[in-house]
C-alpha cells in the first residue's frame, strides 16, 4: 500500500500518513493536485490531504480540488502539530534573520516570528524548507518544520512549540479512488458540496431540511466558483449517514432548492471530535 501526500519526507502530512497507516509507503508530491493525480493514476492507493488547522483556518486550494478531484473521502484524521525552528549546527536564534516554511506553518507561528523580528518567507512545504536550509549551510536562515524533518535533514532545534496556539491541530482527509461508506447507525460524517444562486433566502431554504430533520451541520464554508459573483459553492460536513431517514430527507429537500449536490464521502467520525 502507498499513500501520497503534499511535501517532502518529514512534512506534517508525512507524519499524519505514518500515524494512521504505519505499514504504508509514503509518496511525496510537490503539490496537492499532484497527490490527487498520483491516486487517480494508480501510483498511490490513498492520499492524505490537510483541509483545516485550528490556528490558521482552512488550507487554500484544497476545497476547490475536492469536488473535481475524482476521489472520495474515506476517512479523517486530526494530527497535533508541533512546529520547531530548525537551523544548521552552530546557529543560534539571534543569528536568524529569515525563516522559511509553508504558508500555513508561517501563519500558525506568526506571533513568535514577529516577536523575534524574523522575516517570514513562503516555501512550498515545511520539510522542503528544512531540506534547503540544510543544503544551503547559512546560519542566518532557519526553517519551521517538524522534529522528523530535523532528524532527516540533520538540523538542530533552536525553539520548540512556537505555534500561536497551545493546541495546534490539523484535520486531514484520507482520499481514495473508490468510495467506502461507513456502516449505517455508527458515528458517521457525510461531506457534500452544492451550489445556490445569489438570490434572497436561497441558502436559508437549502439548509432548512437539515434543521427540520434534526441533522447537525458541523462545518459549512462557501467560496465563489467559475470566476463570477453570481453563485456560490458550499462545502458541508454533516453528522449522519445518507441511508438514515433524517439525513435522507434533508438531502431530498436540499436537492429541491440547490444545484449540483454531490456527496464527496461517507466515513467514520474521528474520536477527536468527541473530546
Amino acid at each position: 500500500m502507498k499513500i501520497a501526500f503534499q511535501g517532502a519526507f518529514g512534512a506534517n502530512s508525512d507524519m499524519a500518513c505514518r500515524a494512521v497507516f504505519p505499514a504504508c509507503e509514503t509518496v511525496p508530491c510537490f503539490g496537492f493536485d499532484d497527490a490527487f493525480a498520483a491516486v487517480r493514476a494508480g501510483e498511490a492507493d490513498l492520499a492524505m490531504i490537510p483541509v483545516e488547522n485550528s490556528t490558521a483556518g482552512r488550507v487554500a486550494d484544497v476545497h476547490h480540488l475536492l469536488p473535481q478531484g475524482g476521489l472520495y473521502i474515506v476517512g479523517e484524521h486530526y494530527q497535533p502539530i508541533e512546529h520547531r525552528l530548525l537551523a544548521i549546527k552552530g546557529a543560534k536564534i539571534e543569528d536568524i534573520v529569515r525563516v522559511e516554511s509553508h504558508v500555513q506553518a508561517l501563519a500558525q507561528c506568526q506571533k513568535w516570528i514577529k516577536a523575534h523580528g524574523i522575516k517570514p518567507v513562503v516555501h512550498a512545504d515545511t520539510a522542503g524548507a528544512a531540506e534547503e536550509v540544510s543544503q544551503r549551510g547559512d546560519k542566518t536562515v532557519a526553517a519551521i518544520a517538524s522534529d522528523l524533518a530535523g532528524k532527516i535533514y540533520g538540523l538542530e532545534t533552536l525553539a520548540t512549540n512556537i505555534a500561536n496556539g497551545a493546541k495546534n491541530t490539523t484535520r486531514f482527509l484520507v482520499l481514495s479512488r473508490s468510495p467506502s461508506e461507513a456502516p449505517v447507525g455508527g458515528d458517521v460524517i457525510t461531506t457534500l458540496v452544492f451550489r445556490v444562486r445569489s438570490v434572497p433566502a436561497a441558502l436559508y431554504k437549502a439548509l432548512g431540511g437539515f434543521a427540520t430533520n434534526g441533522v447537525n451541520i458541523s462545518k459549512i464554508e462557501s467560496y465563489l466558483v467559475d470566476g463570477n459573483f453570481t453563485a456560490a459553492q458550499f462545502y458541508v460536513d454533516v453528522e449522519g449517514h445518507p441511508k438514515e431517514t433524517p439525513l435522507r430527507l434533508a438531502l431530498e429537500e436540499l436537492s429541491f432548492y440547490a444545484q449540483e449536490v454531490k456527496i464527496l464521502g461517507v466515513y467514520p467520525a474521528h474520536p477527536f471530535r468527541r473530546q
